[in-house]
């Protein structure tokens, strides 16, 4: 491969020879996108500033039609969600004016990032189903470049969609994946050789998690042999399809034995489609079974689907947690992490995908929008309306610096705080790469769900008030993403102090105080421990009297500052979960599942 010219001193090497004669085209819009990223940002923003010039949000800054990078820096502001918050509401309720967008807001993309315990609502415009496909077009090329021969199989994928709601005005409210699975874009997809699914689009498109996992799990297990790479969207995903086939394989064996379809599948597009796929076949049966009875399930992607050559997972940010699960039941498969995207913007992708996961890095691709960073010093104090934050273009960060990521979209988000803190690590020609650091703010995360500091407080504060009739308080406390249990589940560790000893808190107090951090919990927390079963039942782990200036004294010992040291809110440190643990003197887990109606807004 060729080297081609860098900024900032940062060297990558070119695109390789297409492996095919269709992946010709997408790489070379890559190349071309990429080395001329600052050109194609200022077009992007005057095509979003000119498709929106007569909206009322642009209004209020008196741009008077311009679409210069200048005049939209000096006069449009950063904002949050809780900045448009009103705004989005008004859509929300019926408002068809044209407040963001000259387009009509087709439908809200909940993110799974929370304002106020609820999902964020992002409207979208019907054209940005095509910008995230043409991102999708881009996924295989890249991967045909590292992976040869995925034309020779298939891809069995857990994928699903999620619940939807209808805001007051009439508009769908549904996660990104939701929508791209629900539309034609994705249902009327041209064959691509290299792209072949083990799901059938009934299995993927069913409400059902149940039936829809079991039946694309099956498939898989049939087509087993053809199988050359495994994936789900975050690795947590995947994770759970292997608890499923530990808790269900039996049936699927009996399936597969027979030729027959379990009865607790009654969608009808599934069991019409499925006749066409099962026949008997007890040689496969007897194999899965053998795989599956034993006792150690370790490299059991690898042996029941012996082609397999990768694992298609995002296992960056909090799904890196789960890596060494995922390396458990694989053999140490590679993990290919391959694009970076969010409800409000998809982004980019990577162009190393079979790196290392502690190497990897996006390509922030710029005809997807107008980007910019906030350098980010956790030090400085919170930004404010009074003091604007000095923004630098997507050309000009620089590596190995930090920055919070900042959007402008076609649908009419203008100089909005994502909330992701991004690395950068290099640049491809004068794109930079990044790689993601984490959510701002966000100290628990199993799947989609994020809860940050606050929400947790306020949990705490209203489990804790069930003690109250036993003299008890909540003195400190801490927690844990536990994810070594599939599905993972947070762990709260509790220092109780009770003004009478003799008098302590019952057990069933404690699993309702369990129940009572869930209920005030955020709604995408509770959907996934309702629907989606990718969330176990929050527990609660009381510790020792004097348990946390153990740890005090431990942080003092690895050079904390004892006048400034406060107890973390979150813990992974290894040596520090071994020492809360090691001082536990009762565990305490949610009985049942907390409230979450489908259908509404929480």
């Amino acid at each position: 491969m060729a080297i081609v010219r860098e900024s900032a001193g940062a060297v990558t090497e070119a695109l390789g020879p297409p492996a095919c004669e269709k992946d010709a085209k997408p790489l070379q819009f890559i190349e071309e996108m990429t080395r001329n990223v600052d050109p194609v940002q200022v077009r992007v923003l005057g095509e979003i500033l000119a498709q929106n010039a007569n909206t009322e949000y642009l209004g209020r800054f008196k741009l008077g039609g311009a679409t210069d990078r200048e005049s939209f820096k000096s006069k449009v502001p950063v904002v949050t969600y809780e900045d448009l918050q009103p705004d989005i509401q008004r859509i929300a309720n019926g408002d068809k004016s044209n407040i963001f967008c000259s387009h009509p807001i087709s439908e809200f993309l909940t993110s799974s990032g929370t304002s106020a315990g609820e999902r964020k609502l992002m409207p979208t415009i019907h054209e940005e189903l095509d910008r995230r496909t043409l991102l999708y077009s881009l996924l295989q090329p890249v991967m045909n470049l590292y992976v040869p021969n995925l034309d020779k199989g298939k891809g069995l994928y857990f994928l699903f969609i999620k619940a939807e709601t209808k805001t007051p005005g009439g508009l769908v409210a549904r996660p990104v994946l939701t929508s791209y699975y629900k539309s034609e874009h994705f249902k009327r997809r041209p064959y691509d050789p290299y792209n072949v699914y083990t799901s059938p689009n009934e299995a993927i498109l069913c409400t059902d998690p149940f039936q829809s996992m079991y039946t694309q799990m099956l498939c898989g297990l049939i087509m087993r042999e053809e199988v050359l790479r495994v994936g789900a969207v975050f690795a947590s995903g995947l994770l759970r399809a292997i608890r499923f086939l530990s808790l269900n394989w039996k049936e699927l064996v009996h399936d597969i034995s027979t030729g027959t379809l379990n009865p607790k599948i009654i969608d009808p597009t599934i069991k019409e489609c499925m006749m066409k796929i099962l026949t008997p076949n007890p040689e496969l049966a007897e194999f899965i079974t053998r795989e599956c009875e034993g006792e150690s399930w370790e490299g059991i992607i690898k042996r029941i689907w012996p082609n397999t050559k990768f694992l298609d997972v995002i296992v960056t940010g909090a799904m890196a947690q789960y890596i060494p699960t995922i390396d458990y039941y694989s053999g140490g498969l590679p993990k290919a992490c391959t694009m970076y995207a969010s409800s409000e913007c998809y982004f980019g992708l990577n162009l190393r995908p079979m790196c290392d996961p502690a190497d990897v890095s996006y390509t922030i691709m710029p005809m997807m929008g107008y980007f910019e960073f906030i350098p980010y010093d956790p030090s400085s104090p919170p930004l404010s309306h009074d003091s604007p934050p000095r923004l630098v273009d997507l050309a000009d960060v620089e590596v190995g610096k930090e920055y919070e990521l900042v959007i402008t979209t076609y649908s009419g988000l203008c100089r909005y705080r994502v909330g992701d803190i991004l690395y950068v690590t290099g640049f491809h020609n004068a794109a930079p790469q990044f790689r993601f650091i984490r959510r701002k703010n966000v100290l628990l995360s199993i799947d989609s769900d994020k809860t940050d500091e606050s929400e947790l407080q306020a949990a705490v504060d209203n489990a804790s008030a069930l003690l109250r009739e036993y003299n008890t308080s909540v003195v400190e406390y801490t927690s844990y993403a536990d994810t070594k249990t599939i599905p993972g589940h947070y762990v709260i560790y509790w220092e109780l102090h009770s003004k009478d000893p003799t008098v302590s808190p019952p057990a069933d107090v404690l699993t309702n105080c369990c129940l009572a951090m869930e209920e005030s919990l955020n709604s995408v927390y509770r959907q996934g421990r309702v629907a989606d079963n990718s969330i176990g039942p929050l527990e609660i782990r009381v510790v020792k009297t004097g348990t946390f200036e153990e740890l005090m004294d431990y942080a003092i010992s690895r050079g904390a500052s004892i006048n400034q040291y406060k107890a973390p809110r979150c813990v992974n440190y290894t040596p520090i979960v071994e020492l809360l643990d090691s001082r536990i003197v009762s565990a305490h887990f949610s009985p049942r599942v907390p409230h979450w109606a489908p259908g509404r807004r929480q």
